[in-house]
């Protein structure tokens, strides 16, 4: 479990967590954190309570940053309509390494190596007190709130789904 602690990417988000003024431990797994039913199983919480990094491209190939509750899909009609674009695109494992510095199953919220160009955050994960990010290893987690994660990324928050 230490190792996962000592991960480069681990360490990147520990430590953008730190300079941001946000005392938060990053808490290595035993079991998977990949999907958001797997983290809620893992640490025993509701799978809304997760809040998952999910990375689109847009038309002009920049990185849009979509953190949701666990509980539902992103709409893509629905946000795409908002942001004003035709249509968003699934990101493939290269382009969110390459923007994010993270793989798939532990995209963190904070710490990129690329800040994604717009970041916008569900309201729904407002509905807990405590929600859970990955902490950039599919292994590793980190508690934090609604408003912390919506201050420290400046996420705009919206409907994203239901």
């Amino acid at each position: 479990m230490e190792k996962i602690l000592e991960n480069a990417s681990v360490v990147r988000v520990q430590s953008y967590l730190a300079k941001a003024g946000i005392d938060r431990q990053i808490v290595a797994l035993s079991d998977s954190a990949r999907t958001a039913a797997e983290a809620a199983e893992a640490l025993g919480i509701e799978v809304g309570q997760v809040a998952s990094s999910i990375v689109f491209k847009l038309p002009n190939e920049s990185a849009l940053l979509v953190i949701t509750s666990g509980r539902h899909r992103v709409d893509t009609k629905l946000v795409a309509t908002a942001i004003g674009v035709e249509k968003l695109h699934r990101a493939d494992a290269g382009f969110v390494r390459d923007v994010s510095g993270f793989a798939i199953g532990g995209v963190s919220p904070v710490g990129w190596i690329n800040p994604p160009g717009l970041i916008l955050i569900d309201e729904a994960l407002n509905d807990y007190e405590v929600v859970w990010a990955a902490a950039g290893h599919p292994h590793s987690v980190y508690s934090t709130t609604y408003l912390e994660l919506t201050n420290c990324t400046g996420a705009k928050p919206m409907v994203v789904g239901d």
